[in-house]
Order: structure tokens, then C-alpha cells, then sequence
């Protein structure tokens, strides 16, 4: 039976002030508003992103928003609406005019997993959001910082450490239903730990608390620990590739330290408001596969450990509806629920 936790003692200021500095860290260097002209032609296209600040979604955005510059004209606003696993960002979309001057960055989860996760979700996958292209997929991985002793080097180690101090044998995702919440619930169940987890709004502010020592692991998006790993700050035990990672091809896999089951690849996707014209969408989809193409936005997903990948609305609709069979299952197996 797990428990979920959420952080109170920092606060929406520090929050804040946190997350762009992750921002800052993660070397970004692109602004929020940029040359880009909405289809609708009455002012900037806004991409409303899921994350925060130096988030994996952030990340995407931005890049894709720069890409997005070099062929068309006008202002590109990323705005960010974390929180709520992602709930609120296509509420957010849910507002928006479906005239072209909005789309959505989030991950596949807000359409794959969560209309079996929550039983009040707030939104109709199907009604509310309107396929655009895929934009990256990411390898998850686990992190051990502060709190939790250096002679912790593998996964089994770490297990077997959890069993010996109970009380420290929790985890940190960016959210309740994330894909990082569901791989640490399916391995804790298979490892038979009791387990705590402990819920952030968004990447940046977990990794600030596992350094500190606040919490004993996380799993994020393997992108936004490289840096960190490199330098001490925290050590990366698993990732959940079918193979290792090229960007941390040291790190064994889940499968190899025995959770042949865990292999699991995060993915991020462009979505429009569900009443969006079929015509419309496919001229965004355009627009956007043409922006992932691009070389900058191939190499500044790459340093951030992550592949750019696009699509055609078809392509992603098929995909949603192929995953949705497995999430259905994976979360009738976790028993985690949310009211």
C-alpha cells in the first residue's frame, strides 16, 4: 500500500525561483517569446507546455518554439501550466479558440494513461484533444542522492537498502499517474517494498530535494540527471530502456538487474483543442514535423538525453490507441487510483 506525499515546505516563490534556475542550469538559452505566426493570423502561436521551467516538457517546447522561427513569422509564446500530472495544461488547451493559434506540448500519458488513472479526470481524451505529431521520446531512470549511503552502487543494492531503513524507502516523480510514478510503484511492488511516494510539481523541484537529501530516489526523464551524475551530485542505479543508454551507456538496465517487465520510454506529443478542423490540424502537423526535422532541434533534445521523433496525426492517433490497452492493464495491476 503506498502513500503519496506532497512537499509543503517550500514555498510557490521558492518554487519558482527553483525552477528556473533548473532552467538556467539545463542551458536552455531560449526565450519564452519568439518569431512565429499563429495559423489564425491574429497573433503569436501559443504553445501551452505541461511542465515547468527546465522540465523535459519545457525543454521540448522551447526548441521546437526556436525551430519554429527560422520559416515562419510572427511570435511563439511557451506557456507554462504544470501541475495536476498534467491536467491543468489541457484544461488550459480546452479554453483555447481552435482556430490554429494554440497547441499543446505534454506527455503521451494525458491520452494513454490517465483515462484509467483518475475516476474524475476533467477532460475526454478522445473529444478534447486533437492528435498533431509526436515531438520526443525519452528513456525513464532512477536516482539515488544525498540520503541514501555511497556504498549503494546497484539497484539491488538499493532494494536491499529500502528493506533494511523502511522509513527512507520512498521516490519522487513529477506527479500522481506519471509515467515515473507508475515504473516506481511497478518496481517496488515487484521488489515487495512498502514504499511512500512523494509527489512535485514537476522535474526541477525533485532534483533540488534529492540532492538535498530530502528524498531518497527519483525517477525523471534520464535527461535531467546526466549533468548531475557527472559531477556527484547523485548517482544513476537503472534506466528503463530495452538497452542500455547511449547518453549513460554505464548504467545497467532495469531488465538486467532483474525486472525483466520494466521497460519503459516516456513520450512527449503536440496536441490541438478537440473541436480543431481536420484541415487545420494537418497544416500544424506540418509545420511542427518540419520544426523536429530541423538539426538544432535534434541536437538540443540529444544533449538533454532525449530523440526527437515526429509524426502524422494518424500515426500518433494509432499509437494512443495501441498504449491505451497497455496502461489499461498496467494500472488495473498497480492498484493505484485516483478519486
Amino acid at each position: 500500500m503506498s502513500n503519496h506525499y506532497f512537499p509543503s515546505h517550500f514555498s510557490r516563490r521558492e518554487f519558482i525561483r527553483r525552477s528556473a534556475a533548473f532552467a538556467a542550469l539545463l542551458s536552455l538559452g531560449a526565450p519564452t517569446a519568439s518569431r512565429a505566426q499563429s495559423q489564425s493570423g491574429s497573433g503569436p502561436l501559443r504553445i501551452i507546455c505541461s511542465g515547468p521551467a527546465g522540465s523535459i516538457p519545457d525543454i521540448v517546447a522551447r526548441r521546437v518554439a526556436e525551430q519554429l522561427t527560422t520559416f515562419l513569422s510572427g511570435g511563439v509564446v511557451v506557456d507554462n501550466k504544470p501541475g495536476a500530472a498534467g491536467q491543468i495544461s489541457v484544461n488550459a488547451l480546452k479554453q483555447a479558440p481552435a482556430d490554429g493559434s494554440t497547441v499543446l506540448l505534454a506527455q503521451g500519458a494525458i491520452a494513454t494513461v490517465y483515462p484509467y488513472l483518475y475516476a474524475k479526470l476533467g477532460y475526454d481524451p478522445a473529444a478534447d484533444l486533437k492528435p498533431v505529431s509526436m515531438a520526443a521520446e525519452a528513456t525513464l531512470a532512477l536516482a539515488v542522492g544525498a540520503a541514501v549511503p555511497d556504498t549503494v552502487k546497484t539497484l539491488p543494492d538499493f532494494i536491499e537498502w529500502t528493506r533494511r531503513n523502511p522509513k527512507l524507502a520512498n521516490f519522487g516523480s513529477p506527479g500522481i499517474g506519471t509515467l515515473p510514478h507508475l515504473l516506481g510503484a511497478e518496481l517496488f511492488r515487484q521488489a515487495k517494498v512498502e514504499w511512500q511516494h512523494v509527489v512535485y510539481a514537476g522535474g526541477p523541484p525533485a532534483l533540488v530535494e534529492l540532492m538535498g537529501g530530502q528524498i531518497s530516489s527519483l525517477i525523471l526523464p534520464e535527461g535531467l540527471f546526466r549533468q548531475h551524475q557527472a559531477t556527484g551530485k547523485l548517482r544513476v542505479l537503472a534506466t528503463s530502456g530495452a538497452v542500455r543508454s547511449a547518453y549513460l551507456p554505464a548504467v545497467h538496465t532495469f531488465v538486467e538487474q532483474g525486472y525483466p517487465e520494466l521497460v519503459m520510454r516516456e513520450w512527449f506529443a503536440i496536441f490541438m483543442p478537440g473541436r480543431t478542423s481536420v484541415e487545420t490540424v494537418e497544416k500544424m502537423s506540418r509545420s511542427m514535423s518540419q520544426a523536429i526535422a530541423g538539426a538544432a532541434v535534434i541536437d538540443g533534445l540529444a544533449e538533454a538525453g532525449m530523440a526527437a521523433v515526429a509524426s502524422t496525426p494518424s500515426a500518433l492517433a494509432d499509437r494512443i490507441a495501441n498504449e491505451q490497452k497497455y496502461w489499461q492493464r498496467v494500472v488495473r495491476t498497480t492498484g493505484i487510483k485516483v478519486e
